[in-house]
């Protein structure tokens, strides 16, 4: 009876594979949507080059059907096996979705393994979850004496009589890289100093030490010293006195930026190190960002590092963790099911990382041990008691009153093993204080240490120093069978350091630049791939054009100033106005030149003969269709001048999946045809131009069409003015205004009575109220109405004397409704490829739009709005989106775009401390449905009512919130945002579950949001002279699997000069997702195998030279490095790997 059941499944899955093989090919001989079109006729040829791209689209889908055929292999197995053991709950492999503008596609190929991951709970054994903390907490704030925020510390003075208490004085210097000043303007005023001093000053005593962070300023320095300078550096790194600690580009914010960027800095301070200084940090250092992520640890683990240290956290959970003696953690991210994520981090426990705050507790005293503060200086201690030099008079007395506070300070800890970070931001700046802090100190230590009744081994140390001698005592205390350290999970935001001072503002300040940040992105992504392939084709052709081009030196230069933006003073939004317009100019420098690298590599693969590139100038050779005129200007579409003559337009796609997206571009007429390369019409649909809000543009219009591009691949598309052509109009209907009479589309003028307005697809249908404002949604897999409902409103800030600024939140109670005097004019379009509603208010317009398209795109809503606050008075605009979905007070956000983190709303703390950063990603649910907003850009996030989420999209505050800053925030700009709102329905969901610490998008989730965040991008032939393109260009055999993602593939430096080396960072990413939801009519051809990839399969037309493991930032290889011929990745994991095409 078994082996009946096996030969039907094998005799069925034989069938399936003979037939998804035949429709396979018919698919791609017959319809538009194959990755390689038929080609005849598309530009004169000879027969042989005709007979070589047949023969290598034959080879292409030789090895797709291959890959799909192992697939189906697999499941066959899979099957077979659930045949034998009974039912399992899996999803079945293929099934047929329809499609108006695709072949029938398609499910998602879900391995029943692939699935596990996340019904799995993650960190069940931390000893500490940052949730239950919370729960745990009443965030009362009692006066705790000198210690203000904490508790009064006592011990006994023989505690140490059998083990001396070890401290370690660590010298530091913060320096940001911009925020009351420039970076070039702070590197000239104060860090050049720093460096020059420190050579001379270390030299002097071997015993001084010193940190630093930041290699932005280290690389700006090293770029104007001689060699004798280089030297000393380098000798005092090799005998411990100088430490770099991190070695990031700077000192990462953690709220706002996306993990593409954080690796991305990492990789270029480590990579400068090891080629300038070979030198690989090993201890993490963030003492100033506002709050901190389990992401930055997960990439610090991944990179090499074992310890890390935070200070910016709530001071309730200092105090909290100060009783319990836990602010020495090994900190576990919460999806961990084991503990290779564990990294151990301290965290520093009083108020700040200046000198008053860190040699204990009372800050009165601490203050009297910062020599720069002496009488007579610039500088003095608040508190009235100053600094007083040490000398053989009063060194007894002083070294006492020291002791006494690393005494209490260690009382904290639960080792005899002591840091007492030494520094403030740009100090040891004159040559003065090195002198007064390194002797008044030293003569401290020497008294201390010769003295033996103090019972204490006292020295100037590096970060680690410090955490050699914690490893060493908490191995010892191993042999006693107990682990010195607990395990925790979760984060460290919203931050407060004071009172009800939420640091939750920042999460949205100048959001401008945080959506210009995400577009350098994926800019800066598109170009470092297509930069790396097209350098691989001009070796092999010669192309010395390219190759001597300044194109590495303008990516590394892009990379240093989107760097430079993660400073935690740079994208949260944080500094003075022309510091800001300083980071912009770079970023916008960085944009134009990403683009022309984009543009020439583009061309160069896309060619057919190769070496015509060398005939060309520099200039660039296609042009993108986004132009944007300034640093502070949104980019507009340019328009494509037609003609008889058809103008190609190439078309890239930066993801790894094979993609069928809507490509729209602004052309000078409306009678307009669209082709393949090969010659087959594409549908299209011409849209109008608005000029104002009811005025038609008469000399553009908007040109839209489906585009299917492969995988990192290139689609050419042909455009031109043609009258027979059977372009379909747009219709348009305004509510409560008026459009002047058009020739060419047909425009209805209505007063809005009581009909709604409908928009639908094959997915969903939205409804709208009489200000064009979303109201309900329906899904039509199950048919069901749900209450989706779009606000405005406002908060303004709290009466007291303490109100909003650049970092903190102070409201002024609820947020207000948008109130509006006249009815918005309410404008109504209805396309074939797409249809949508735009109202326009006084200070947004907000526009929702619906893609008629089968696949990702058509299965949420499309949310844009123009803000413009310009005019407003200490007041931050929200857009609320309210429905039936019962979630409670539970809700998520993601962390950097890399996980999910459950959140809580709760009473007892203030609305500004339920406020969080959202990256990509916020979504609420319940045992039925999960409504999630997905982000194109980085903004504070709340859902402070069952079924609401909200977010705050601009800020305008007209005062200094007292953190150093010395302003308000003006400068605001038009802004966009971008957002998709996606309903889902859940299944088999155990209520249980949803207690749990980790959460997990669905991949549909997932993949919508790659496709917001990774637009395709469209470029057009600059020049009329008839050059022959290539129809397509497919870099990759088959799409790589669902839940993997290409983060990066990055040219890395060459050891020697600054040029590029034949090798590239591969940086890949597995994703976690949820499988209970549907998986049906994604309209991808990828399936999920379980993480593992056959390197050889790949890449097409480049060979895989060598690819080898290696840490994130390439710090580190394995002591068994070798060729790899299967890339395996777990759940959640980013690797490395060098690889070396050819």
């Amino acid at each position: 009876m078994k082996l009946s059941r096996q030969f039907t499944v094998f005799g069925s899955a034989i069938f399936c594979v003979v037939i998804f093989s035949l429709y396979l090919m018919l698919d791609r001989g017959h319809l538009d949507y194959p990755r390689s079109p038929r080609r005849e006729g598309s530009f004169p040829q000879g027969q042989l080059s005709m007979l070589q791209e047949k023969i290598d689209h034959l080879e292409r889908l030789l090895a797709e059907n291959n890959e799909i055929i192992s697939n189906i292999r697999d499941s066959v197995i899979n099957l077979s096996e659930s045949v034998e053991d009974g039912p399992k709950n899996s999803q079945g492999n293929f099934s047929q979705g329809a499609g108006s503008h695709l072949p029938s596609q398609l499910s998602l190929s879900v391995h029943p393994a692939d699935c596990l991951f996340a019904s799995q709970s993650g960190s069940h054994n931390a000893d500490v979850q940052m949730l239950d903390v919370y729960s745990l907490l009443s965030f009362d704030n009692p006066d705790g004496g000198v210690w203000k925020q904490g508790f009064d510390i006592e011990y006994e003075t023989n505690e140490w009589d059998t083990e001396p208490l070890q401290i370690f004085v660590v010298p530091h210097s913060h320096n940001d890289p911009g925020w009351l000043k420039t970076f070039n303007d702070y590197f000239r005023d104060k860090t050049q100093y720093i460096f020059n001093n420190m050579v001379l000053k270390l030299g002097e005593d071997s015993r001084r030490k010193f940190i630093w962070a930041e290699i932005s300023y280290l690389s700006k320095w090293w770029d104007i010293i001689d060699n004798q300078k280089k030297d000393a550096v380098k000798s005092l790194i090799e005998n411990g006195q100088f430490e770099i600690v991190t070695g990031g580009w700077v000192m990462p914010d953690e709220a706002n930026p996306h993990y593409f960027a954080l690796i991305d800095q990492l990789i270029e301070g480590h990579q400068w190190l090891e080629n300038n200084l070979g030198v690989k940090p090993r201890s993490g250092w963030a003492i100033d960002p506002f709050g901190h992520s389990p992401t930055m640890t997960y990439l610090l683990k991944r990179a090499g590092f074992s310890h890390m240290l935070i200070q910016r956290v709530h001071y309730a959970i200092k105090k909290h963790f100060a009783l319990q003696k836990s602010l020495e953690f090994f900190w576990r991210q919460n999806w961990d099911l084991g503990s290779v994520t564990d990294i151990l981090c301290h965290m520093m426990p009083f108020y700040s990382y200046d000198i008053p705050h860190t040699c204990g507790p009372d800050p009165k005293i601490c203050c009297q041990f910062d020599f720069k503060r002496l009488p007579g200086g610039r500088l003095g201690c608040p508190w009235g008691y100053p600094p007083q030099t040490i000398h053989a008079e009063n060194v007894q007395s002083r070294a006492s009153l020291l002791l006494d506070q690393y005494r209490k300070k260690s009382k904290l800890f639960r080792s005899k093993v002591l840091l007492a970070p030494l520094g403030d931001d740009f100090r040891y700046c004159e040559y003065t204080e090195w002198d007064l802090q390194f002797k008044n100190y030293q003569r401290l230590f020497d008294y201390m240490n010769s003295h033996p009744h103090f019972n204490v081994m006292i020295q100037f140390g590096t970060l680690s120093d410090y955490f050699d001698a914690l490893d060493k005592a908490a191995a010892n205390q191993r042999e006693k069978s107990q682990s010195m350290f607990p395990v925790l999970s979760g984060d460290f935001f919203t931050y407060a350091d004071r009172d009800d001072h939420y640091w939750s503002g920042y999460f949205t300040s100048r959001p401008f630049y945080k959506r210009m940040d995400r577009i350098i992105e994926s800019h800066l992504r598109a170009a470092e791939i297509l930069y790396y392939l097209a350098l691989r084709r001009a070796e092999k052709y010669k192309i010395n054009t390219f190759l001597s081009s300044s194109h590495y030196k303008s990516l590394i230069e892009a990379r240093r100033n989107l760097g430079l933006f993660q400073h935690h003073d740079a994208i949260a939004g944080t500094a003075k106005d022309w510091v800001v317009v300083d980071y912009g100019t770079r970023l916008f420098h960085s944009l134009i030149v990403v683009e022309k690298i984009i543009g020439s590599s583009a061309f160069l693969l896309i060619l057919k003969d190769k070496h015509v590139y060398n005939s060309y100038s520099s200039d660039a050779f296609l042009d993108m269709d986004f132009n944007q005129k300034s640093q502070d200007s949104l980019p507009h579409k340019n328009v494509i001048p037609l003609s008889k003559e058809p103008r190609h337009l190439v078309i890239f796609n930066p993801l790894e999946q094979d993609r069928t997206s809507v490509v729209s571009v602004y052309v000078n007429s409306p009678t307009v045809e669209v082709s393949s390369a090969s010659g087959e019409p594409i549908k299209v649909q011409v849209s109008a131009v608005w000029d104002e809000k009811n005025v038609i543009s008469e000399t553009a219009y908007e040109v839209s069409f489906l585009a299917h591009v492969p995988p990192l691949g290139m689609k050419v598309y042909k455009i031109l003015e043609s009258a027979s052509s059977n372009s379909h109009l747009a219709n348009y209907v305004l509510h409560n205004g008026k459009a002047e009479d058009t020739r060419i589309f047909n425009v209805k003028n209505n007063v809005l009575g009581r009909e709604s307005i409908t928009l639908e697809n094959s997915f969903i249908a939205v409804w709208f109220g009489h200000s064009g404002l979303m109201q309900k949604m329906m899904t039509k897999e199950d048919g069901k109405h749900h209450e989706v409902r779009v606000q405005f409103s406002w908060y303004g800030t709290t009466r007291k004397a303490d109100k909003s600024g650049a970092y903190l939140f102070l409201p002024d109670g609820d947020a207000k409704p948008y109130v509006y005097k006249l009815p918005p004019l309410v404008r109504v379009t209805h396309g074939r490829i797409y249809s949508e509603v735009t109202c326009i208010f006084e200070h947004v317009t907000h526009r929702v739009r619906l893609y008629h398209i089968e696949g990702i795109e058509g299965q949420s809503v499309e949310v844009s709005n123009i803000v413009d606050i310009r005019k407003e008075y200490n007041r931050e605009i929200a857009m609320r989106i309210s429905s039936d979905i019962k979630n409670e007070n539970r809700f998520y956000t993601d962390l950097n775009g890399y996980q999910i983190q459950p959140r809580m709303t709760m009473k007892k703390l203030p609305l500004q401390a339920n406020v969080y950063p959202m990256t990509t990603m916020a979504y609420i649910q319940d045992a039925e449905c999960r409504l999630t907003l997905l982000s194109a850009q980085s903004l504070g996030v709340s859902s402070l009512k069952s079924g609401q989420i909200e977010v705050i999209m601009d800020r305008r505050l007209m005062q200094d919130d007292n953190r150093g800053l010395g302003q308000g925030v003006y400068d605001n700009k038009i802004t966009a945002n971008l957002f998709r709102i996606l309903l889902e329905k859940r299944s088999a969901v155990n209520l249980e579950e949803e207690k749990h610490p980790v959460s997990y998008p669905s991949l549909l989730s997932h993949i919508t949001s790659s496709f917001m965040n990774h637009p395709l991008i469209t470029m057009t032939k600059k020049f009329s002279r008839d050059l022959e393109l290539l129809g397509e260009f497919s870099p990759l055999l088959s799409p790589l699997p669902c839940d993997i993602h290409l983060v990066n593939l990055r040219t890395i430096q060459s050891k020697v000069g600054d040029g590029y080396s034949d090798e590239a960072a591969l940086i890949l990413h597995r994703k976690g997702f949820d499988c209970r939801f549907t998986s049906k009519d994604t309209g991808l051809l990828c399936p999920t195998t379980q993480g593992k990839m056959l390197v050889q399969k790949l890449f097409n037309k480049f060979t895989v030279e060598s690819l080898t493991p290696s840490s994130l930032s390439l710090m580190h290889s394995p002591p068994d490095a070798q060729n790899i011929s299967e890339i395996t990745l777990s759940p959640m994991e980013i690797s490395t790997f060098r690889i070396r095409l050819r």
